[in-house]
């Protein structure tokens, strides 16, 4: 079995890659050189925060939403959207806290679209603070899940916000892997630990697959793609952590591809598919053929979407090929929950391809996102996925930080290229705050916080290219109207 590498310095290091550990020592990151990028087919707006990196937060009062309010430079933050259409953010890595110290957040923020505040909710202002976990079950105004950085969430029927494991501070202040589920209610302000351990790095309990059962529970991880199907059940797949591979609660730490359901009626966990153990080989099988047999490789930061059909889709990440070579990826999958089979749609089976842009605006079967992680993604009102930079390869053969759009249509199987760069490092093109054009264009980034609500696709922060070619942690917002 290939041993995997350990997790690239994606979260908490922000912007420094161990490019050698992901098998593209040659194709290294070129930080300083940034490019100018042109007009494209979608207008973003500059909405609001600084347009320079390494910015520290303004919290105001607690509960108070205000125009200086702020959020922190930071990468790697949870999110939600709520049903009145407010913008939820939750910690983050490589983050500017108050006094402008770098390290991990637990910070809780509110964005209102209607008022333009920024509302500091819960949770400190400082960095590398340790959860505070309480009693299980049981909400408490004093409860706080650590800081962290590349946690799953989801959102049930009554409004509820979830956060699963990341990588950051348990309850004795170790930094490591967590897979703590944690429920905050909007309406009363609290968390609740639900399930899962308090202490870093614990392995998963996968019980048997397809069952149900009050023990079951995923290993900690770190870069999960998470989705929420139609009937309120919050999905789980791979990322990078602790596996099965004792029975006991603890396992060997490396690249996931397991796939699991929660059903937040029951509080009980299914492992769905897909191996205990890390770093195995994936399984491809026939483009565009489904087969019990197929499974993604393990891999971390891959994009997820939810289609208009309920299937869960996956492209790309950190991880393992065919070939068990590592790098960043560009295969397209897609599973559909009542067979209970994954189906390889499209792109490569090896690592390290480049994007195929086409033109402007235009379908076509040929076009092709390049290999890529922590991208930010959405699926629109009338079905279609989009995907909006990350870290990963343009046009040309250099890894880095990209600010294109894509979105692809699962009825024609196509992806049309709509705005920004074709190559790496494109500067961002702040325009008029406020004011939506074709012309302006967040700069390229990783691990950015996203959101659909109204109708409009946001984009807050991330690792990247700032105005003026800066590299760092960002605290921009953004949105477009599609």
């Amino acid at each position: 079995m290939k041993r995997g590498f350990r997790s690239v310095a994606l979260l908490l290091c922000g912007l420094v890659v161990v490019l050698a550990a992901c098998g593209h020592s040659n194709n290294s990151t070129t930080a300083g050189t940034t490019v100018t990028t042109p007009p494209g087919n979608v207008p973003w707006t500059f909405v609001g925060g600084p347009i320079l990196v390494g910015q520290s937060g303004a919290y105001g009062t607690q509960g108070v939403g205000a125009a200086a309010n702020q959020p922190g430079s930071r990468d790697s933050a949870a999110t939600w959207t709520d049903s009145a259409g407010n913008l939820w953010l939750f910690g983050g890595g490589s983050a500017y806290d108050v006094s402008g110290t770098v390290g991990a957040l637990n910070d809780l923020w509110k964005y209102s679209p209607s008022t333009g505040f920024w509302t500091w909710v819960a949770g400190p202002n400082r960095v590398n603070q340790p959860g505070v976990y309480g009693t299980k079950g049981t909400a408490a105004a004093a409860n706080s899940p650590g800081a962290r950085a590349g946690a799953a969430t989801w959102t049930d029927s009554s409004g509820n916000l979830y956060l699963f494991g990341g990588i950051g501070y348990d309850v004795t202040g170790l930094n490591g892997t967590l897979n703590d589920l944690w429920k905050f209610s909007p309406a009363s302000g609290q968390w609740t630990w639900i399930g899962g351990s308090p202490n870093a790095n614990a392995g998963g309990v996968y019980g048997t697959t397809g069952t149900a059962e009050a023990g079951n529970v995923p290993g900690a991880r770190e870069g999960a793609v998470a989705w929420q199907d139609k009937s309120g059940n919050f999905w789980l797949f791979g990322g990078a952590g602790y596996d099965g591979a004792n029975g006991n609660g603890t396992g060997t730490n490396g690249q996931l591809n397991d796939l699991w359901k929660y059903t937040p009626a029951s509080g009980e966990w299914t492992w769905v598919a897909g191996p205990y153990l890390a770093n195995q080989a994936a399984s491809y099988g026939t483009v565009g053929t489904a087969a019990a047999s197929n499974i993604p490789g393990p891999r971390q930061s891959a994009a997820g979407w939810l289609d208009a059909s309920g299937n869960l889709w996956l492209l790309g990440g950190l991880g393992l090929d065919s070939t068990a070579a590592s790098g960043f990826l560009n295969d397209l999958w897609k599973f559909v929950p009542s067979t209970g089979q994954w189906t390889w749609v499209s792109g490569a089976s090896t690592v390290g391809q480049v994007s195929v842009y086409g033109t402007l605006g235009t379908a076509a079967a040929g076009n092709l996102p390049g290999s890529r992680a922590t991208a930010v993604t959405f699926t629109d009102a009338a079905g279609n996925l989009w995907l909006f930079g990350g870290q990963g390869f343009a046009a040309g053969g250099t890894l880095g930080y990209l600010n294109d759009l894509w979105e692809y249509s699962p009825s024609t199987g196509q992806w049309t290229f709509q705005s920004g760069s074709t190559a790496i490092n494109g500067v961002g093109v702040y325009g008029t705050t406020g004011t939506a054009s074709t012309s302006n264009s967040p700069g390229g980034r990783l691990n950015a916080a996203g959101w659909y609500a109204g109708g409009k696709f946001w984009v807050f922060g991330g690792g990247g290219i700032d105005s003026a070619s800066g590299l760092g942690q960002l605290n921009d917002l953004w949105s477009t109207t599609l």
